[in-house]
């Protein structure tokens, strides 16, 4: 597995640079095992290089060890001076097994590499990032290219690991795909073959009816966001989206857009007869909702209902004071969709966790909910302690009203029948 590593780092680069100086920087472990072989096939083919091993040589053991014999050029030890005439940088000191900080030599060269601006080619991943959890542990190298073996690895999806990895090139080594059933793993990247077999498509048969009816609680102040949620529940695919509103907002939500339904929430006609109401599919509560007691009544009757339902954004915030009667009153299937800020509001003991997969699944875990914590390296967590990682979220997406949007396209997926 190591031979074919090395040639996997090897084969990047050939494709991608012409021949030049290049240096390799070798850890004391099977990643350094890596660079060696890398280190050879780059010399076997006229490039000039050089080798750095942090560590003395005799104490590398098994596969490294070998495949440092079979290496015939110089072993110097790892320094700044290393770098100084190369154009090209081969980042083997650590791989993914990393969960110490970066000291003395290495990171004395990790941060030249960054102060120089050379072009870095990581091995596995950049030295110095978390494989678990893409945090930098002291310091790490901007790499251009990080060549993994088998699979991505959390720190590849997670911020900063994901910035700082550069291109990610996954390369077969060969292990079988058992290896998976084996270890059962409980982080995914958020891919099509996730979802796509549950992803609803409207039958020829279909009616509006058939596909589902969203309810939106909409506020009295903040009238975009359940506009806006609203949208992206109809743009989805849900048959028919009502906005229910306090009375005096009525021509506001009316006059958004043709197809809507508005319902003004009278004395007369209560949230808990228009959840109860048979057609209605799944409920989304929070977006411009308001921070007030209402708000909070609202959520709570909701929940009661046992329906499938959307908690976003106020919806959470009015709970921070007693966040075990929200989570009490959920019963039914619940997705909650805070950003950092409100996680650290409604669960400040899951916020003190330092990774964001432990962040969101002690969320879910204390809640009984889906949770979807959102950013750049969105993570969804269930409470049996599964993670999807979104790592292709454009920085567009940072723009007020996207997480409305998203709270929406949730509802009007779940109204269809997508768990």
């Amino acid at each position: 597995l190591m031979e074919r590593a090395g040639e996997a780092v090897a084969r990047a680069v050939f494709a991608r640079w012409w021949r030049r100086p290049v240096a390799v920087l070798c850890g004391p472990g099977n990643n350094g095992g890596d660079g060696f072989v890398t280190a050879r096939l780059l010399q076997a083919e006229g490039w000039p290089v050089r080798l750095a091993l942090l560590g003395r040589r005799e104490a590398l053991g098994g596969d490294a060890a070998r495949a440092a014999a079979r290496w015939p050029g110089d072993v110097g030890p790892l320094a700044i001076d290393v770098i100084n005439d190369a154009a090209l940088l081969v980042d083997a000191l650590f791989g993914a097994g990393l969960t110490r900080p970066l000291e003395g030599a290495a990171r004395a060269v990790v941060e030249a590499i960054n102060v120089r601006g050379l072009p870095c080619v990581a091995v596995d991943l950049p030295s110095g990032v978390h494989g678990d959890t893409g945090a930098v542990l002291g310091a790490a190298p901007q790499a251009v290219l990080t060549v993994t073996f088998f699979r991505p690895k959390p720190g590849h999806l997670l911020l900063p690991g994901r910035r700082l990895a550069g291109e990610v090139a996954v390369a077969d080594i060969g292990i079988a795909e058992g290896v998976l059933d084996a270890i059962a793993p409980r982080h995914f990247q958020n891919r099509p073959d996730l979802w796509l077999a549950d992803l609803p498509w409207p039958a020829p048969e279909s009616h509006k009816f058939s596909r589902g009816h969203v309810l939106i609680v909409g506020g009295e102040r903040m009238t975009g966001a359940a506009r806006l949620a609203a949208r992206g529940a109809r743009r989805i695919g849900a048959g028919l989206v009502t906005i229910t509103c306090p009375p005096e907002r009525f021509a506001t939500y009316a006059a958004d857009a043709a197809g809507l339904l508005v319902q003004p929430l009278s004395r007369d006609d209560t949230l808990a007869s228009l959840v109860a109401d048979p057609r209605i599919s799944t409920v989304l509560i929070g977006p411009g909702a308001g921070r007030s007691a209402a708000t909070r009544e609202h959520v709570l009757t909701v929940l009661a209902a046992r329906k499938p339902c959307v908690l976003d954004a106020d919806a959470l915030t009015v709970f921070e004071d007693d966040p075990q009667a929200l989570f009490a009153a959920i019963r039914g299937p619940c997705l909650m969709t805070p950003h950092e800020g409100e996680l650290r509001r409604l669960f400040p003991a899951a916020a003190a966790e330092p990774s964001k997969l432990a962040r969101a699944g002690a969320a879910a875990a204390a809640s009984g909910a889906v949770v979807l914590l959102k950013g750049a390296d969105t993570v969804v967590a269930e409470p049996r302690g599964r993670f999807i990682i979104n790592a292709d979220a454009p920085p567009t997406l940072a723009t007020a009203g996207a997480g409305d949007v998203l709270a929406g396209m949730a509802a009007g997926l779940m109204a269809q029948g997508m768990a």
